[in-house]
């Protein structure tokens, strides 16, 4: 009996312990909302989904340039870091079985520790000094390196979860390898891959340091690739040090936005790949 009292007791004592470890990882979290949200509910509006800043000192306005600014930058390094990613996970997981396979694997891990403020100054150093302007392609190409290497693992764990029955399958059915990766062992593996992109999309989202030495930031609507271009850090960024009472109540607006886009973000990926699996 005593024994059983015993194993009841540690069985509450640790249940206990787990919920308030539990709770005390997402106090920050909700902390963190609930913060923004009360500095920032107060400037959201229309006006700030539609018109662009006012000068210093003029109240009113929006940062309706640099919500645009942050989802095309993001679909431009989409649509060359998802494919590289992709491409490469499905290689370390099928075809790489040399030390090639080992050195890029190494890379990949050893690039997404690298600080993204390190990333900015490369691209800066590649794109923007030979082109003698920021832009939005530099700043394409410096959110596309942060991507990478998160797709790039992601995918490759994906496929390697795969069953090896269904390789064997395939290929006795005498399909080629090529279309047994592509669509069947890819196909299976598309849930965790799908979170990868997604996950490395809301991580590039909130990206400031990049954008300092590569988009630059624009006042007004986006007027071409080789142009800067206004991004929704940035702007946060340049409102929030600024010693203007407007602009850094709509700084606390731009956030809450940030991280209301970033939570979207986060609940499509959940919902898609649970309906995928």
């Amino acid at each position: 009996m005593n024994n059983y009292l015993r194993r009841k007791i540690t069985d509450k004592l640790m249940r206990a312990l787990t919920v308030f470890c539990a709770i005390f990882v997402l106090l920050p979290l909700i902390s963190i909302f609930v913060y923004v949200i009360s500095k920032g509910i107060t400037s959201i509006n229309i006006d700030f989904f539609t018109q662009l800043p006012k000068p210093a000192g003029e109240p009113g306005g929006g940062m309706a340039n640099a919500i645009i600014g942050s989802l095309i930058l993001t679909g431009m390094a989409s649509l060359w870091a998802i494919p590289a990613g992709v491409l490469g996970g499905v290689y370390l997981s099928e075809f790489s079985t040399n030390k090639l396979g080992t050195l890029i694997r190494f890379s990949a891990d050893v690039l997404s520790g690298v600080p993204s403020i390190v990333i900015g100054i490369f691209a800066y150093s590649v794109w923007v000094r030979p082109m003698k302007s920021f832009s939005a392609l530099s700043g394409a190409f410096a959110l596309g390196i942060i991507m990478i290497p998160t797709i790039m693992r992601t995918t490759e764990e994906a496929i390697r979860m795969v069953p090896h029955d269904l390789r064997e399958a395939s290929l006795a059915l005498g399909i080629n390898r090529f279309k047994t990766t592509i669509r069947i062992i890819l196909k299976t593996a598309m849930p965790g891959t799908i979170t990868g992109v997604m996950l490395s999309i809301a991580r590039i989202f909130g990206e400031t340091a990049p954008l300092l030495f590569t988009a630059f930031g624009n006042r007004f609507w986006h007027q071409g690739m080789t142009q800067p271009i206004a991004a929704l850090p940035l702007q946060i960024f340049v409102y929030a040090i600024s010693p203007f009472e407007d602009w850094q109540r709509q700084a606390w607006a731009g956030a809450l936005v940030l991280i209301g886009l970033t939570f979207v973000i986060s609940l499509t990926s959940r919902l898609v790949t649970k309906r995928k699996i």
